[in-house]
C-alpha cells in the first residue's frame, strides 16, 4: 500500500511512498486541508542522499504506531530541499533561532493558519535514546501544547515570525561601518582562519572561503599594508586545502569524484555521499590553484579522475548533470539495509587477493592502508604524499577499479545508474552493486560543474572538459524555458519547479565562464554558439531583475515575485552553505557583464547590491565570503582587450577579477588595452608591457 508520494517526480519523496504516513506534498491543497480540519502541519525536509533522513524514514516514518497518531493529529507534508531551497532556507532558520544548530531532516510544527513554525528539531529516534525523547513522545507533547496553551502558541510564534522578518530585512545594528578596503581585509582574514587546518571536528571543503583566501592573497606582496596585518601565511593555507582535498579520502583515488566531507580533522573518512555542487567547486578551485603557479601533480589528477567520474556515472544521454550518489550502498542483493560506504572501501584481505605483492608494499608506503583499516575494519584510500604516483600504483589503482565495476576502466565509457534501491538489488551489476543516484537535473548544481569544467579548460586545455560543459548548457538553454521563464529541475525531459536566485546567479556565472574560455579558440573555429554564451547571459539576467530584485532593499530574493505566496517571508540569500549564495555569485556576475557591455546600469545594480548586505559582511564576515568576492570584483575589476593568440596565454593565468574581450581594432603598434575599471591605461606596445599592466591591475587596490 502507498501513499501519495508514490507519484511524485523526486526520489527523496518516493523513498517514503511506502511509510503508513498518510503524507502529502507541499501544495495549496494540502495547506487547505489543514486549515479545514485545524490540524497542526508536521514538516519533514530533507534530500535523498542524507544518512539520517534515510534511518528516520525507516525507523520512525515506518512505525504503524506513529503513523496512526500522526495521521489523526497532524497534516504530515514531505519537502525534498533540492526542490524547494526556499522553504528548506526558512524553516531551517527557524529551527537555528530555537535550538541553535541546524541539519537534516529538518522537522518543523506549523500553525496551519499562517504556517508560522512553533517547534523544530532534526532526528527523532523512534525510541528515547541518544538523549533525545521518543518520536511519539514528541508528537503526543505537541499535540497537547497545541490544543492547551494557546496563549503561549501565539506569543512563541510572534517571537519567531519577528526574528525571521528581521533577519530577511537584514536590519543594521551599532556595527562599525568599515571602508572598502578594510572591509575586504576583514573578509579575507575571517576565511583564512576558518580554512587553517584544526585539530577536532568534521572537514568540509569550503569553497568559497578557499576561493577568497586564494583571490585574496595576492594582495600579501611585500611592503603592502596586508602584508604588515597578516597573522598568516595565505598561500601556505589555501594550497593545504587543495592538498588536502587531492591526496585526503575525501576524494576517491580509484573512481574519481569527490564525496561530501570527512568525519574528522584529517581528511581521512569520508562521508561517502558525492554531491555535483561540491565536485564543481572542487574542479573550479583546484584548475585555479594550478593556474596560480601552484602545480602539484594530485590537483591535474584529481581534476582529471573527477571529469572522468562524470562523464560515466553523472552525464544523462541528454548532455545534462545527475544531482547526486548517495553514501550507502547493498553489499549483496539479500541484504535488508544498505550499509555506509560500501561501494567505495577495501578490506585488507580483499587487497592481498587483488594486488602482487610488490604492488600491496608500495600502496601501503603511499596511502593509508593497514591490515586493521582506518574505517569499521575496513580501508579509506588517503595519500599519504603529494607528487605523481608512480606507474606500479596506477596499475594498482586501475585492478581496484576493475573489482569495484567489474571492467577494467579504459573500456568502461558510460556507468549505468541505479535509479533507486530496487534497480540497485536487481540488477546484474559485474562489480559491487552501486549507490543510488538521484538522476534529477538541478539548473544550480549543473551550473556549478559547468562553471568548474569551464574553468579546468581553460587552465588545462582539455577539450572534453569544454565539450561536457557545452552539453550541460545547451540543455538548460533547450530544455528550460516554459512560457518564457526560467526553470530549475527537470526530471526525465520535464522541466518543474520555477528558477530560484541561486539558478539565476549560478547558470549567468557558467555563461559568462564559458563564454570567456570560448575566446581562446581560433577565430576560424569561433562559432555562433561561442557568441550566443554572452547573449544568453544578458537575456537571463533581464528575466533576473525583473522577477527577483527587490526594489525596496536591494539584492535578489530567493524567489521570484509571482511564486512567493506561500512564504511566510520573502528572503534573500547571502550566506554560503554548500553552495555559494545567490547574491555574492551574482554581483560579481553584474560587474562582469558592465566590463563586457559596457552598460553601467550594472555597476548600478552591484553597488546596490553590496550596499544591501553591507552590515551582514560587517558584522559575520564568516557567513558570506563570496559577498567578499563580489566586493574585490567591484573594487578591483579589470577589462583586457586583446587578441585570441595573447587572450589564450592569459586565461590559464590566475587573474581573478579579469574579464577578456577579443578584439583586432586595437591602437596601431600595440597588443592590448587594459582597463581598470572605468579608466584605461595606455595601450600595451609589447607582450612585456601588457602583462606588466595586468599584474599591477590586479594588485593595485
Amino acid at each position: 500500500m502507498t501513499n501519495r508520494l508514490a507519484e511524485a517526480k523526486s526520489l527523496y519523496l518516493r523513498k517514503h511512498a511506502e511509510n503508513p504516513i498518510d503524507w502529502w506534498s507541499w501544495c495549496d491543497e494540502a495547506l487547505a486541508t489543514a486549515r479545514g480540519q485545524n490540524k497542526p502541519i508536521f514538516l519533514s525536509i530533507g534530500y535523498s542522499s542524507c544518512h539520517w533522513c534515510t534511518v528516520m524514514e525507516g525507523e520512525a516514518f515506518s512505525d504503524p504506531a506513529i503513523a496512526e497518531y500522526m495521521n489523526a493529529n497532524f497534516l504530515p507534508i514531505k519537502v525534498d530541499r533540492e526542490e524547494r531551497p526556499d522553504l528548506d532556507s526558512i524553516y531551517m532558520q527557524a529551527l537555528q533561532m530555537m535550538s541553535g544548530q541546524g541539519g537534516w531532516p529538518l522537522n518543523v510544527f506549523l500553525s496551519p493558519e499562517d504556517l508560522v513554525p512553533f517547534y523544530a528539531g532534526t532526528y527523532f529516534p523512534l525510541e528515547p535514546r541518544y538523549g533525545r525523547p521518543g518520536f511519539l513522545q514528541v508528537l503526543q507533547a505537541l499535540r497537547r501544547y497545541y490544543d492547551t496553551e494557546k496563549e503561549d502558541l501565539q506569543q512563541r510564534k510572534a517571537l519567531i515570525i519577528e526574528s525571521l522578518l528581521t533577519s530577511a530585512v537584514l536590519q543594521d545594528g551599532a556595527t562599525k561601518e568599515l571602508e572598502d578596503d578594510e572591509l575586504l581585509w576583514q573578509g579575507w582574514e575571517t576565511s583564512t582562519s576558518i580554512i587553517t587546518p584544526r585539530q577536532d571536528g568534521n572537514s568540509f571543503p569550503m569553497i568559497p572561503c578557499a576561493e577568497l583566501v586564494l583571490r585574496g592573497t595576492r594582495f600579501l606582496f611585500p611592503g603592502s599594508v596586508w602584508e604588515q596585518k597578516s597573522r598568516y601565511d595565505g598561500k601556505h593555507i589555501f594550497t593545504q586545502r587543495g592538498l588536502d582535498l587531492a591526496l585526503g579520502g575525501i576524494y576517491d583515488h580509484v573512481g574519481g569524484g569527490f564525496h561530501r566531507y570527512t568525519v574528522d580533522p584529517t581528511w581521512t573518512v569520508p562521508h561517502f555521499e558525492k554531491m555535483l555542487y561540491d565536485n564543481g567547486q572542487i574542479v573550479e578551485y583546484l584548475a585555479n590553484l594550478w593556474s596560480a603557479e601552484i602545480q602539484e601533480p594530485a590537483f591535474e589528477r584529481a581534476v582529471a579522475g573527477t571529469v572522468q567520474w562524470l562523464k560515466r556515472e553523472m552525464t544523462a544521454p541528454e548532455g545534462y548533470f545527475y544531482a547526486a550518489q548517495d553514501a550507502d550502498s547493498f553489499i549483496n542483493p539479500t541484504a535488508v539495509e544498505p550499509e555506509e560506504g560500501a561501494f567505495y572501501v577495501w578490506s585488507y584481505s580483499e587487497l592481498e587477493q587483488l594486488l602482487t605483492p610488490d604492488e600491496l608494499t608500495e600502496l601501503q608506503q603511499q596511502f593509508t592502508v593497514t591490515p586493521n583499516g582506518n574505517f569499521e575494519g575496513q580501508n579509506v584510500l588517503q595519500r599519504r604524499h603529494q607528487g605523481q604516483l608512480s606507474a606500479t600504483l596506477e596499475t594498482a589503482l586501475s585492478k581496484l577499479f576493475t573489482a569495484r565495476y567489474g571492467v577494467v576502466p579504459d573500456s568502461l565509457e558510460t556507468f549505468p545508474p541505479a535509479r533507486n534501491n530496487q534497480e540497485a538489488k536487481t540488477h546484474n551489476w559485474p562489480g559491487r552493486i552501486p549507490s543510488v543516484t538521484d538522476t534529477k537535473m538541478i539548473v544550480a548544481w549543473n551550473s556549478l560543474m559547468i562553471s568548474g569544467l569551464a574553468r579546468a579548460a581553460g587552465v588545462f586545455k582539455q577539450s572534453l572538459y569544454l565539450e561536457l560543459a557545452t552539453q550541460a548548457a545547451n540543455f538548460i538553454l533547450n530544455h528550460q524555458f516554459v512560457d518564457g521563464r526560467f526553470h530549475r529541475l527537470n526530471y526525465q525531459g520535464e522541466p518543474s519547479v520555477l528558477a530560484q536566485s541561486e539558478d539565476y546567479a549560478l547558470f549567468i556565472k557558467a555563461l559568462l565562464d564559458l563564454y570567456q574560455v570560448s575566446l581562446t579558440r581560433d577565430e576560424k573555429q569561433l562559432s555562433h554558439q561561442d557568441s550566443l554564451w554572452l547573449e544568453k547571459a544578458i537575456a537571463i539576467q533581464d528575466e533576473f531583475d525583473e522577477f527577483l530584485w527587490s526594489v525596496e532593499l536591494g539584492g535578489y530574493n530567493n524567489t521570484s515575485s509571482d511564486s512567493s505566496q506561500d512564504l511566510i517571508v520573502r528572503e534573500r540569500s547571502y550566506a554560503d552553505n554548500a553552495t555559494p549564495s545567490a547574491n555574492g555569485i551574482a554581483i560579481a556576475n553584474l560587474v562582469r557583464l558592465a566590463l563586457l557591455t559596457d552598460n553601467l546600469d550594472y555597476l548600478d545594480l552591484a553597488e546596490q547590491g553590496l550596499k544591501a548586505f553591507r552590515s551582514v559582511m560587517n558584522r559575520a564576515p564568516q557567513a558570506c565570503p563570496s559577498l567578499f568576492t563580489a566586493l574585490d570584483w567591484y573594487r578591483n575589476s579589470n577589462l583586457i582587450r586583446s587578441t585570441t593568440e595573447q587572450i589564450n596565454s592569459l586565461i590559464s593565468k590566475y587573474l581573478p577579477t579579469a574579464v577578456f574581450i577579443v578584439t583586432s581594432d586595437l591602437p596601431e603598434g600595440s597588443v592590448g588595452l587594459v582597463c581598470q575599471g572605468l579608466k584605461c591605461l595606455a595601450p600595451a606596445e609589447s607582450i612585456e608591457q601588457l602583462w606588466q599592466q595586468v599584474q599591477q591591475s590586479q594588485t593595485r587596490a
